[in-house]
């Protein structure tokens, strides 16, 4: 482990927010966790920190950020059908990605792009174009800090939900996640119920190899959301809200064109995108921070904004949004 006073976060959180920690700890080995647990975080206040990519800092973190190095992908057991692979919490998620479309293993080239660090993936349940990683999760491993005891929670012990998990809830941070298990196909299998997919495949004539699939996959996250290299932003800010099915009758009388999907209990789902777009809110900004001009979920530092500007524009966007659908939008991104 390698521990560093006063640390600049910057390069930390892809919000590119200048704030400190007061100790940053670098844990480079899963072995390591137990001393980092009883030495340091059980002494003061602590954040266990990924890729940044869902995080605002409001502020300087007066005590220990942890963030793991560690990687490292391991097949544990291969069928006829299923590959189960062990993959380390510090492997960039997208390096997973790439390995599964070089060895063929089908289930989640779907959630291509997405930043960040496979430990933080099962927290958040992440998602995209119709898939969730919580279909292909087969247990996550990790320790306690409460207890610095290891644990191992299989897949339906993790309580998934719509962006959330048992992380995000009764053990919220309670846990440092050090290897995830995925149980991914051999046999060739695609998930194209996003439209916006298999329209992409469709329009560019190509035939259905998993390269092809996260290719498109790219280009339309690309064509849609900043690269967080080039401008400050933590992807989508809010969740899609779940509505019940006579709210969303209600709300298509007045906006026909109203998106929704279908979610669990006869719900809907609706695009807090489109949501904030009809407020008025696409491509806007107040001061340094605003909306991202193709894509009104991603709230953006459009340079030298400051954590109290970007919360300034997320507040104005849920007053709009209620006053205009009764709706009340939720924060996805996690503000310490």
């Amino acid at each position: 482990m390698q521990l560093f006073e006063n640390h600049n976060l910057k390069t930390y959180n892809t919000f590119e927010m200048e704030v400190f920690a007061r100790q940053f700890l670098q844990m480079e080995a899963a072995d390591e966790i137990p001393t980092v647990i009883n030495d340091y975080l059980k002494r003061e206040p602590y954040y266990i920190l990924g890729g940044g990519s869902n995080t605002l800092f409001t502020k300087d973190f007066d005590g220990v950020v942890a963030h793991p190095v560690f990687g490292g992908i391991e097949v544990m057991e291969r069928s006829r059908d299923n590959v189960l692979l062990r993959v380390a919490a510090g492997e960039p998620w997208d390096n997973l990605i790439q390995y599964c479309i070089r060895h063929e293993y089908f289930g989640i080239e779907n959630l291509t792009a997405i930043p960040g660090l496979v430990g933080s993936a099962p927290v958040q349940n992440i998602g995209a174009y119709g898939v969730e990683v919580k279909d292909t999760i087969y247990k996550v491993e990790g320790f306690r800090i409460s207890t610095s005891e290891p644990f191992e929670l299989m897949n339906a012990e993790c309580q998934f939900a719509y962006r959330n998990s048992i992380f995000k809830q009764a053990l919220k941070n309670d846990c440092i996640i050090t290897y995830v298990w995925f149980q991914l196909s051999i046999k060739e299998h695609f998930t194209l119920t996003y439209q916006g997919l298999a329209n992409a495949m469709a329009e560019r004539e190509l035939p259905m190899k998993l390269r092809y699939v996260s290719d498109c996959v790219r280009k339309i996250r690309d064509a849609k959301l900043p690269d967080p290299k080039v401008v400050g932003n933590g992807g989508s800010f809010f969740k899609n809200p779940v509505i019940s099915a006579e709210e969303y009758e209600e709300l298509k009388c007045q906006y026909p064109d109203l998106i929704a999907y279908d979610a669990p209990d006869g719900q809907k789902k609706l695009s807090a995108g489109q949501l904030i777009e009809k407020a008025g809110w696409k491509g806007k900004r107040m001061g340094n921070a605003g909306t991202w001009k193709n894509q009104a979920l991603v709230l953006v530092n459009y340079g030298g904004a400051t954590p109290k500007e970007v919360l300034d524009v997320a507040e104005t966007i849920i007053k709009d949004v209620k006053n205009l659908f009764g709706i009340t939008l939720e924060m996805e991104i996690n503000r310490i």
